[in-house]
């Protein structure tokens, strides 16, 4: 691909990837003109699985070929850097003048001006291509909704003051990021029309027979159950999480579905479907397992199911923004409960699924919060108090009037204790919790009640 130079110098972008998710969003951004011209647009490709030297990426994905289309070349970041692993390795500060240099020879750079184009700047592979590119500007994108919290560290500000913009899905619209906002980074929206033709793309692709292929039942459009592999991240244990897929076919039913569809995540194991499809058996359902490594979106076109559930998957989000399918969770609450610690990156997408989607054991509606920017912001700052320090006064304004039954789930008397924000302990109260004396008398009263009991 010919393209112009811009300024008299040529430019390469190197574009970051993991997911097909992520690949696809690109994609939809390279279609959709937000990204200046470019002599030449490199596709790096990262795989940040536990054993990446057995387990696939993205290249042997369904779908990728189509993707590709859209840059000069593909390049590999594992073979790179191995035999380290590309989610913990980075250069040491006096290595990077030498690395800079290898890169630019080993990908035929040159004396070209580079513009990274990257996903999770806080940590490897994202941070470390920006440091080895220490004059290189640099545009943040997401593919789920993490963009919507704080910068998960405080981020160097030679590589913060780099960034240009963060660019994410309209997935909440109206709800403004947090991303890198403490460096006043601007906020960019994919375009809906470029995504949903991408990922109209991959739904048009032939069928591999590998698993993704199934047929609903004609004028029976399926419930689909999205899996997340929580216990991975240990949010969860197995048994747990198992439990919780059993709970999603119980509610499906209990709504009067009888068809069913389970996607579970790619890296789980095919155990954590057997409990589920004893669950529907025993229901009388009929339950499905689609076991090919395929996006949440392309069954969203292919089967068009009647309703979508899962935990605080982005799916959830994407079904009902993008494709106007129902959405519904569960677990939420229980996962609010035991989120740690408080500052869990995960906090946010799970808030914004406990407070948008309705829960599956409630379908009479649901009714989001009145200030969704304001939740967002005040866990954003409890989460992240030093990265949003100066947003400190608004989230004092939220809780001292927002503080409900119900909003209380997002937060943690303790954490608003130490932060001193309104809903936390009184500062002349604050020796309570602390004092021995205190929790001996706490512990009799507990013993009294359960005698009495």
């Amino acid at each position: 691909m010919n393209r112009p130079t811009t300024g008299g110098a040529r430019v390469t972008q190197i574009f970051l990837a993991s997911t097909l998710y992520g690949t696809a969003t690109l994609a939809a951004c390279v279609d959709a003109g937000s990204f200046p011209p470019a002599a030449r647009r490199i596709l790096l490709t990262s795989n940040h699985c536990l054993a990446p030297e057995v387990t696939p990426g993205i290249e042997a994905m369904p779908g990728f070929a189509a993707l590709r289309t859209r840059f000069d070349e593909v390049l590999d970041w594992n073979a790179v850097v191995a035999p380290q692993h590309p989610s913990t390795w980075a250069p040491r500060p006096e290595d990077v003048p030498l690395w800079e240099r290898q890169l630019r020879a080993l990908w035929g750079l040159g004396e070209d001006r580079i513009e990274l184009i990257v996903e999770s700047l806080q940590v490897p592979p994202a941070q470390s291509l920006a440091r080895l590119f220490p004059g290189a500007a640099i545009d943040v994108y997401a593919d789920g909704l993490m963009s919507y919290g704080p910068t998960r560290f405080r981020l160097d500000p030679q590589i913060g003051t780099r960034v240009r913009r963060v660019l994410h899905p309209d997935l909440v619209p109206g709800l403004r990021p947090l991303l890198l906002t403490e460096f006043d980074v601007r906020a960019e929206t994919v375009p809906a029309p470029a995504l949903l033709k991408v990922l109209a793309e991959l739904a048009d692709l032939p069928e591999s027979g590998d698993g993704a292929s199934y047929t609903p039942p004609e004028n029976t459009p399926p419930v689909l159950l999205l899996g997340q592999y929580l216990s991975a991240l240990d949010l969860m244990s197995p048994a747990e999480e198992e439990e919780l897929h059993v709970a999603m076919v119980r509610g499906a039913v209990e709504r009067g579905h009888r068809e069913l569809v389970f996607k579970p995540h790619p890296n789980a194991p095919a155990a954590y479907c057997r409990l589920a499809e004893a669950e529907a058996e025993r229901l009388g359902a009929h339950l499905t397992v689609l076991d090919a490594p395929v996006l949440a979106e392309t069954l969203y076109q292919r089967l068009r199911p009647a309703l979508v559930v899962g935990c605080f998957s982005t799916g959830l989000l994407t079904a009902h923004a993008l494709y106007g399918i129902p959405a519904a969770r569960t677990g939420t609450g229980t996962m609010l409960a035991r989120l740690a610690p408080y500052q869990n990156s995960n906090r946010i997408p799970l808030t914004l699924v406990d407070a948008l989607v309705a829960d599956l054991a409630e379908p009479d509606g649901h009714e989001p919060p009145a200030d969704l920017q304001g939740l967002v912001g005040a866990v954003g700052f409890t989460m992240q108090p030093r990265v949003l320090a100066e947003r400190r006064a608004p989230a004092e304004a939220y809780l001292a009037k927002n503080l409900t039954p119900h909003t209380w789930r997002y937060f943690a008397r303790r954490r608003l204790t130490v932060l001193g924000l309104p809903g936390g302990i009184p500062a002349q109260l604050s020796f309570l919790p602390r004092s021995p004396a205190v929790r001996r008398v706490v512990h009799r009263l507990r013993r009294g009640l359960r005698k009495v009991s």
